[in-house]
């Protein structure tokens, strides 16, 4: 089986749906099958850099085309040129990609799997004209798809709303949970690990905020903030740290690599991400697999990691003060049961191993296959 992964963004970008493609990749190629992936030639965060038309990364070749427009829904028709050795299409994100494909269905004539990665609702932008395109346009590609499958619970029941319930499926995302596995410091202690993107739906600068609190109850708390920049920049988190006078509280990591990563973790108690949304909350599970504690907004994903893993504290961002005072308890209650609470935060996290978790999308790429599914696709 021949599986084109089409993506807007991937390697040299970092971030979870360029990790999740890599993966279902990965395992593909490990049960024998043939994986390729075809995204942009430029990444958002630095497009005047052009990268090469073919690459490789672990053995998985990538190609990469030219696009035109805005970030938020960059126009590449020369996808197309793409599909020819492909015996199935699977579309990663709800974008251009997704109802161009829909749209010369006919033309390419390959079945196509689409997953749904939290959909375009990440932030506030234009929610009206979001949600009337999501009613409209979004639907009716929908019917081009065999498969749509829908990458958290809150996506299933968003999706449940364009697409028939044959054809949609929830398969939570996989994390490799052996690439940090119990790298959390063993020692209590008061450090807070952000990574991940630097983007202000991530609610840095309420993280900010909350780590003023923290200081003002314990003055041991410190903030490690890790990843790749996006619409929030080294000087501007710089700028807020200084004028809460957090300056020898907050260390910035600008893209540090997979060694780095693991010696912050090293020295790292709890993860916060005070995300305003997240499709799944894939680096919250990551960080669970080296035991780290997790400080997380109060939002369905994390509601729902925080209610079945039994761990960790969830805390509205908007509220310094409260969020605070929730931290600092449960900081306090943690300390005699670190080792406890690490384990209990390892353990969940083995759910999410990538072998069980492709396969279930292998399933659905058999399913959709299948000339009964191409058949009800088309109609």
């Amino acid at each position: 089986m021949r599986v084109l992964h089409v993506v807007r963004q991937f390697h040299p970008s970092v971030g979870g749906m360029e990790e999740v493609v890599l993966n279902i990749a990965r395992q593909h190629v490990k049960t024998g099958g043939v994986a390729e992936i075809l995204s942009l030639d430029r990444l958002f965060t630095a497009p005047g850099q052009r990268l090469p038309a073919r690459d490789e990364v672990e053995g998985i070749p990538v190609r990469r085309i030219g696009y035109a427009g805005s970030s938020r829904y960059p126009l590449a028709p020369s996808v197309l040129s793409g599909l020819a050795d492909a015996d199935l299409v699977h579309v990663h994100g709800i974008d251009f990609f997704y109802d161009y494909l829909a749209m010369t269905r006919m033309l390419h004539r390959r079945p196509l799997i689409a997953s749904t990665h939290g959909g375009f609702f990440h932030t506030g932008f234009a929610s009206s004209i979001k949600q009337a395109w999501f009613r409209t346009m979004t639907r009716a590609s929908a019917s081009a798809y065999a498969r749509i499958v829908a990458t958290s619970e809150n996506d299933g029941l968003l999706f449940s709303r364009v697409v028939a319930a044959r054809r949609l499926r929830v398969i939570e995302n996989g994390v490799d949970v052996d690439k940090f596995a119990g790298m959390a410091c063993p020692s209590p202690g008061r450090t807070l690990l952000f990574f991940g993107r630097w983007s202000a739906n991530k609610g840095l600068p309420e993280t900010l905020e909350l780590l003023r609190a923290l200081r003002e109850r314990d003055p041991r708390w410190r903030l490690i903030v890790a990843g790749r920049e996006y619409d929030l920049d080294r000087p501007r988190l710089l700028h807020q740290s200084r004028s809460l006078g957090l300056d020898a509280a907050v260390e910035l990591v600008v893209a540090p690599d997979l060694a780095q990563l693991r010696a912050l973790i090293a020295r790292s108690q709890f993860f916060v991400c005070l995300s305003r949304h997240e499709g799944f909350g894939l680096a919250a599970v990551e960080a669970m697999s080296a035991g780290l504690l997790p400080v997380l907004s109060d939002i369905p994903p994390f509601r729902r990691l925080h209610r079945e893993s039994g761990t960790g504290v969830l805390v509205s961002p908007a509220q310094a003060e409260q969020a605070a005072d929730r931290v600092q308890d449960f900081a306090l209650r943690g300390d005699p049961e670190l080792a406890r609470w690490q384990l209990a935060c390892r353990r969940f996290s083995d759910r999410y191993a990538w072998d069980s978790v492709a396969a279930r999308y292998f399933d659905e790429y058999r399913q959709a296959l299948s000339p009964r599914s191409r058949r009800g696709a088309a109609a």
